[in-house]
């Protein structure tokens, strides 16, 4: 959806930031090179985001201001963000400034040292390259999602616990071992007794903590499940709804502290911390494996959510919703 505001910018979709025709024709009918665009984002962050390094150069020789910030960063951030180096370097061929401060730190040469493309800029003089911490972070990043891979599964909900044990976790859930035959039935048709089904939950150890998972249903996202998973550590869980996409929450102590959120949104608030802001980098669009990060898990392989658990358990019949 476009807002009609008169900015010329009205009917250019999200897809059309790669036509160089028909940016220059909106341009130069009279089209707002600085606003307008998409509930008025700036053209240039969209065209850094979704267009063609052409379409960016286009609109940075037009606008007032190549730095000009929307939501506190630049298109030059933006474009870093998305993993789009072709559009950063026409940017900064337009007098874009990669080493400029903002997102708590992470300017737009800083956050590049975290990309597949380390080199895009040349590190000056007194800038801070990565810490310690932060290249550790990006190593895990690329093996946790490696490991993890692809989950073309819909529907299943998770909960990453740091340092609990499936031991522990039982007895926090007040479960107990689900029948063998139960479970089989529910495996061939999960659906047929769907309130049944929601009662049974795997568990797994993972080094740093478990994984309570749900491969057919939303349980091991509720508040509930949470709460008391979370008694004395954190918990990140998500469900994945096939109808809305991906949501998550986060417990702690107890508590739940976050509710519906969006791991592996891809998308930086801006007032996030700078550890989160990476975090949200190096797991956009991974929601699973945002889970595990986020929660100091370290699978070294997938079972843990493709299966079969350590454990089938029944959990007691309660409302999981409080």
């Amino acid at each position: 959806m476009v807002v009609n505001d008169g900015s010329g910018w009205l009917g250019v979709a999200w897809n059309a930031w790669t036509d160089l025709s028909l940016i220059r024709a909106r341009l130069d009918a009279g089209a707002d090179p600085n606003t307008g665009v998409h509930f008025h984002v700036r053209p240039l962050h969209a065209a850094a985001e979704r267009g063609s390094p052409e379409v960016v150069a286009e609109l940075a020789g037009r606008v007032d201001d190549v730095d000009a910030e929307q939501e506190g960063r630049t298109a030059l951030w933006t474009a870093v963000f998305n993993n789009r180096p072709d559009n950063a370097r026409a940017l900064v061929a337009a007098g874009a400034d990669p080493w400029r401060p903002m997102m708590n730190g992470w300017s737009p040469g800083r956050l590049s040292l975290a990309t597949p493309t380390p080199d895009l800029f040349t590190l000056p003089d007194g800038e801070a390259g990565l810490s310690t911490a932060e290249t550790a972070a990006v190593t895990e990043a690329e093996r946790l999602v490696a490991v993890l891979g692809e989950f073309d599964h819909a529907g299943f909900s998770l909960a990453c616990m740091a340092r609990l044990t499936a031991a522990e976790a039982v007895q926090l859930l007040g479960a107990v071992p689900a029948d063998d035959d139960d479970v089989e039935e529910i495996m061939n048709d999960p659906f047929s007794d769907f309130d049944d089904s929601l009662a049974v939950v795997g568990v797994t150890d993972v080094p740093g903590g478990c994984v309570v998972s749900q491969p057919w249903g939303y349980i091991a996202c509720t508040p509930g499940v949470a709460k008391r998973l979370s008694a004395e550590t954190v918990c990140y869980a998500m469900c994945d709804n096939p109808k809305s996409g991906n949501q998550g929450a986060v417990a702690r102590n107890g508590v739940i502290e976050e509710w519906d959120t969006h791991p592996g949104g891809g998308n930086v608030v801006g007032d996030e911390s700078a550890e989160e802001i990476l975090t949200t980098y190096l797991y956009q669009y991974q929601a699973v494996a945002y889970c595990y990060a986020s929660a100091g898990l370290r699978p070294t392989d997938a079972g843990s959510i493709t299966g079969p658990p350590d454990m089938w358990l029944r959990l007691p019949d309660q409302d999981w919703w409080t």
